[in-house]
């Protein structure tokens, strides 16, 4: 996130943000004076300070619900991580072991993002039950399932923030540090796609996106099904991508596919959540 060009572009369509936050935009342009990683890192916190004082209540109740929203999601997967990587014996030394760790605390990061921006407007964090209700028995005991499960919330994460844009446009600096969530989350799932592949037995063909089926759901595990629901979709702004030309042809069904992530809504993202809320 380039917080310093959404600072000149918020103040392109509103002339008074530079009243709100100054001096306060001096302020967070010097932090990079420091040049140390804690200074860079501590940039997202420092901006939902910023946002909470420029704009205080006016974000409106319906960004605040999207907020929280995702923080019941950012709230899910920070705890699973969390969990994971505490759980001894349950991950192999190494690489994998490396990335999990920083999922982790990419994902603690968004909580306490999240919790910044809605200040007491944020929903306390719900109990969870990882086993989704005896699904996933051995989710910390079973190294594949746990990165099953990991990807399935990771899948859910990206799907999730995209059918929820929309509902932010209106707020460039809410809709802007949701997006750059989301492509946290992608990231995120292109590497889990790759460490299932690597490590969970009959997934060695997965690749790095969502692949194309007749169900949309590409992991082959059933339990997941609404997480992939229409994954398989070909038509783009009511347009069939598979009537464009390619270089040999018209662009195939699976291309059109794979090309795109859709949107999940708001209630089928909190029906999958669902089964891990006690």
């Amino acid at each position: 996130m380039n917080l310093f060009n959404i600072i000149d572009e918020i103040e392109n369509v509103d002339p008074e943000f530079q009243d709100r936050i100054s001096p306060r935009r001096a302020a967070i342009k010097n932090i990079t004076s420091f040049g140390s990683k804690v200074a860079v890192a501590a940039l997202p916190f420092a901006f939902s300070t910023l946002f909470k004082k420029a704009y205080g209540q006016t974000s409106g109740t319906a960004v605040n619900d999207v907020l929280n929203f995702a923080l019941t999601l950012e709230y899910l997967e920070a705890e699973y991580y969390a969990t994971g990587v505490s759980t001894a014996g349950l991950i192999p030394a190494g690489a994998g072991a490396t990335a999990l760790a920083q999922i982790a605390k990419d994902e603690a990061n968004h909580v306490a993002f999240l919790k910044s921006v809605l200040g007491s407007a944020a929903v306390s964090k719900p109990t969870f039950d990882f086993t989704a209700k005896n699904t996933f028995p051995d989710v910390f005991s079973n190294y594949q399932t746990f990165l099953k499960v990991a990807l399935a919330f990771e899948d859910t994460g990206v799907r999730a923030y995209k059918g929820q844009a929309g509902n932010l446009k209106g707020n460039k600096v809410v809709l802007t540090a949701a997006l750059n969530i989301h492509s946290v989350e992608a990231r995120h799932a292109s590497h889990l796609r790759q460490m299932v592949a690597a490590n969970v037995s009959g997934a060695s063909a997965l690749k790095p996106w969502i692949a194309y089926t007749a169900n949309g759901n590409d992991t082959g595990i059933a339990a997941v099904n609404p997480v992939y629901a229409g994954e398989q979709n070909t038509t783009q702004a009511n347009v069939n991508v598979t009537g464009f030309m390619g270089a040999s042809g018209n662009i195939s069904q699976s291309a059109a596919a794979e090309a795109f992530d859709e949107p999940l809504t708001k209630d089928a993202v909190l029906a999958i959540a669902g089964l891990f809320i006690v």
